[in-house]
């Protein structure tokens, strides 16, 4: 007992000597009343408050598009006419809250049906309301509404994916594929030779694991291409529950890096009418895709791609390490394929940054094709018959973003490009066109010097574009795309309720990266009681990537995270997008490929050495980091590689050892495992347990227990590695937590305010603070 209070005593007197030495003694308590204050920095009470930035836009046809709109007076579901230029409320929304509320069950708030209904869709002259999973049939006029008849399958079933012409929908049922007609219910059964383990569109990447079925519809509806996933030798992954009695128990299928046997699949086509199958004539591909690690990438089989007649396939088989992408197509009627064209890559090829943007352009026999072969993300167009590339599309030293439409006729492409415009920020999106065959420049649409989103009308003639920085509020406009003009301004934001409260935007900085010549971007959170004569620890948010970055957008965002709220508590918090992440050049994502190790850490250190020497009050000798999965990793590097200048880390849920992460992530970022005859490998380095014997500050471990992204061994070896090193440390295991932490979000959060606030700031903090959840 003696012990413990001299060593409590000592941590005491130390706390107060740092605090103390950095000028720091004055805030020595940090109060309710402030953690208060940080509260309401948190996006579920400042995003109430941003007046007409629009959300949810929804084109109904080429004429109509809907979208929610928020003010004082709450929320309502605004229509806009494109040919008036005039919005209006799409219904009397206390009527039809009534009338949504009797056949729901659940009282629907009139000022506030973003909360009850999750989407909207046009039927006839009636809306579609879709209020947890269930379709509602709305007549405005009266209004009534009546509960959408849907046909039932069995317990255990997927959900349905849809066919183009709305009249039926696929789904997995005891590993094989059905179709069920929506009208009638009647149930086909596709294929019969589905088994555990070896089923038909399954959904499993290891960390992505459901029942959603993964397939291409043609385009009329009659055929199927879908794939046999073949786990049979894939090892799995298990997680246990904490309750009262007998755990409960899951095990799915989860590839690990270096393993010799990985999940396979085998592309089919099956034809609906006839329920026959034809098995695509060539040996099992990796499961792959050109830009995530999972074959759906965003809902769909992005790089898989039908011919308008539906008569043949086009698709993109990339190899396990994601260093070769190779086009093919299949002639569906004999399952014959033919290897079109290939592309290597150095580290990794990708299709596009967070977008697969290659195109099967059937109608003229053409491939548009994406690639950074210039380190520059462009288009190339390519010839089918040959095999030849007929013209780069694009050029520069900018990227194409996102391929967002083509018309065939007009041979126009629409998409989205980043670092183009001279001196507009680099991250900032706009939108452009550009001829598959004049040679011409790009057309830009959109001028303003924001980050711009885009909904594009059915037919492409217009788009809604919302703009903004992260300092100033979202404008909607309408405009035609051909040339860009605004045909009519659907909203512009409103800040003053929220800067009513005490809210300051964050400010953009920019430092130069670890080789003193890059420009790196980012954004730095000041308490909104900022005093420049004090002096402030410093706490870093960090998200690696590769394939994102720290600063979550660069449009505007009430709240980014907690940074603003932690910021609040007496601190200054940055998120700098380091080497290594994307939207910029080839080279520049390329920075630490094959050393996932690196982290970014290198360009976080420089950086905030920076602004400490502009900013006199930060103070350089507090620094704390903070982050989540890849981020959780990156604290970790942090604190054992770079002990002296790192004080305190909070490390949640990362992959401190991407040996125990599925495989398609690290083998794409690292390479393939190579273990040398001395049984080292080239894993090595970036395994935080390996560098846990040389902590000097203070660390605090976090992962949920059921955790089926990111499994909690990879924490637990590095508890197991410092126990061993006998270093002390904290750990907080979230006994029924996904990643995300679900219901222990906000106990998490005010842990990690807990944390800083003691350890950083050598301060004392309320006793049990609760955050309360929105309303």
């Amino acid at each position: 007992m003696g012990m413990k209070l001299e060593r409590g005593a000592s941590a005491l007197v130390l706390c107060a000597g740092v605090a103390l030495s950095n000028g720091a003694a004055a805030q020595a308590q940090v109060t309710e009343a402030d953690y208060a204050r940080a509260e309401k920095m948190l996006s579920m009470t400042t995003a109430p408050l941003v007046d007409h930035a629009i959300q949810r836009v929804k084109w109904l046809d080429d004429g109509h598009f809907v979208y929610l709109d928020n003010d004082v007076n709450g929320t309502r579901l605004m229509r806009m006419d494109v040919a008036t230029g005039q919005a209006a409320p799409a219904f009397d929304h206390a009527r039809m809250a009534k009338a949504l509320s009797a056949v729901v069950g659940k009282q629907v708030d009139a000022k506030h049906i973003d909360k009850t209904v999750q989407g909207v869709a046009l039927e006839g002259d009636r809306y579609d309301f879709t209020v947890r999973g269930t379709h509602y049939v709305c007549d405005i006029a009266k209004p009534n509404c009546k509960a959408k008849p849907v046909a039932k399958g069995q317990d255990g079933d997927g959900p349905g994916n849809v066919s183009p012409d709305g009249k039926r929908e696929a789904f997995i049922r005891n590993w094989n594929l059905w179709v069920r007609d929506l009208a009638t219910g009647k149930e086909t059964q596709l294929t019969t030779d589905g088994v555990k383990d070896f089923g038909y569109a399954t959904n499993n990447a290891g960390w992505v694991h459901d029942d959603s079925a993964i397939l291409v519809w043609s385009p009329d509806s009659s055929k199927i291409a879908t794939f046999q996933q073949d786990q049979r030798k894939t090892s799995s992954m298990t997680v246990v529950s904490t309750n009262v009695g007998a755990p409960k128990v899951e095990t799915w299928k989860y590839p690990f890096v270096g393993n010799k046997d990985i999940t396979m699949i085998e592309r089919v086509v099956i034809d609906v009418p006839t329920a026959k199958m034809v098995r695509l004539k060539m040996a099992p591909d990796q499961h792959r895709s050109t830009q995530c690690d999972d074959v759906s990438c965003f809902g769909g089989w992005e790089d898989v791609q039908w011919a308008k007649d539906g008569k043949s396939l086009a698709f993109v088989s990339s190899a396990r390490d994601h260093t070769k992408a190779t086009l093919r197509t299949a002639d569906v009627a004999t399952g014959a394929v033919k290897d079109i064209f290939d592309e290597s890559a150095k580290n990794w090829f990708e299709s596009g940054i967070n977008a697969i943007n290659w195109r099967y352009l059937s109608d003229s026999n053409e491939i548009l094709w994406w690639s950074q072969r210039s380190n520059w993300g462009h288009l190339y167009l390519y010839d089918l018959s040959t095999g030849k590339m007929k013209k780069q599309v694009t050029h520069g030293d900018w990227n194409v973003a996102e391929v967002l439409r083509i018309d065939p006729a007009s041979r126009t492409v629409w998409f989205t490009g980043v670092n183009r415009e001279a001196g507009h920020h680099p991250y900032h999106q706009h939108l452009y066109r550009v001829n598959l065959d004049d040679g011409a420049e790009p057309v830009l649409l959109s001028p303003e010097d924001a980050q711009h989103d885009f909904v594009l009308s059915p037919d492409g003639k217009r788009v809604v574009d919302t703009y903004s920085t992260t300092t100033v509020a979202p404008v909607s406009v309408l405009r035609d795309t051909h040339d860009g003009k605004v045909l009519s301004e659907i909203a512009k934001g409103d800040l003053t309720r929220l800067k009513a409260t005490g809210w300051v935007a964050p400010e953009p900085i920019v430092v130069k990266a670890r080789d003193g010549k890059t420009d790196l971007y980012g954004m730095m959170f000041k308490p909104s009681n900022f005093d420049p004569n004090k002096k402030y620890p410093i706490v870093n948010y960090i998200y690696p990537g590769p394939q994102v970055g720290s600063v979550r957008s660069y449009g505007f965002l009430s709240a980014h995270g907690d940074n603003q709220a932690l910021a609040e508590l007496g601190f200054i918090v940055v998120a700098i997008d380091g080497m290594g992440t994307p939207y910029r050049s080839k080279a520049f994502h390329d920075a630490y490929a094959k050393n996932v190790g690196d982290n970014t850490l290198p360009d976080q250190i420089t950086g905030m050495k920076q602004l400490a020497q502009r900013f006199p009050f930060i103070d350089i000798s507090r620094v704390g980091i903070w982050g989540h999965s890849g981020g959780g990793n990156a604290t970790g590097t942090a604190m054992f590689r770079y002990p002296e200048f790192f004080k305190v880390g909070i490390a949640e849920s990362g992959n401190h050892d991407n040996r125990n992460y599925e495989d398609d992530w690290a083998e794409k970022w690292q390479g393939l495992l190579v273990t040398g005859k001395d049984g080292k490998s080239n894993y090595d380095d970036q395994a935080n347990q390996n560098h846990a014997a040389n902590l000097k500050g203070k660390l605090l471990l976090m992962h949920g227990m059921m955790d089926d992204n990111v499994p909690s061994s990879s924490t637990m070896l590095v508890v197991d590695a410092l126990i061993k090193a006998n270093k002390d440390f904290d750990l907080l295991l979230l006994p029924n937590a996904r990643h995300g932490y679900g219901e222990y979000s906000l106990y998490v959060t005010r842990k990690r305010w807990d944390y800083f606030v003691t350890n950083l700031l050598g301060a004392s903090h309320p006793d049990a603070y609760s955050i309360k959840p929105a309303r």
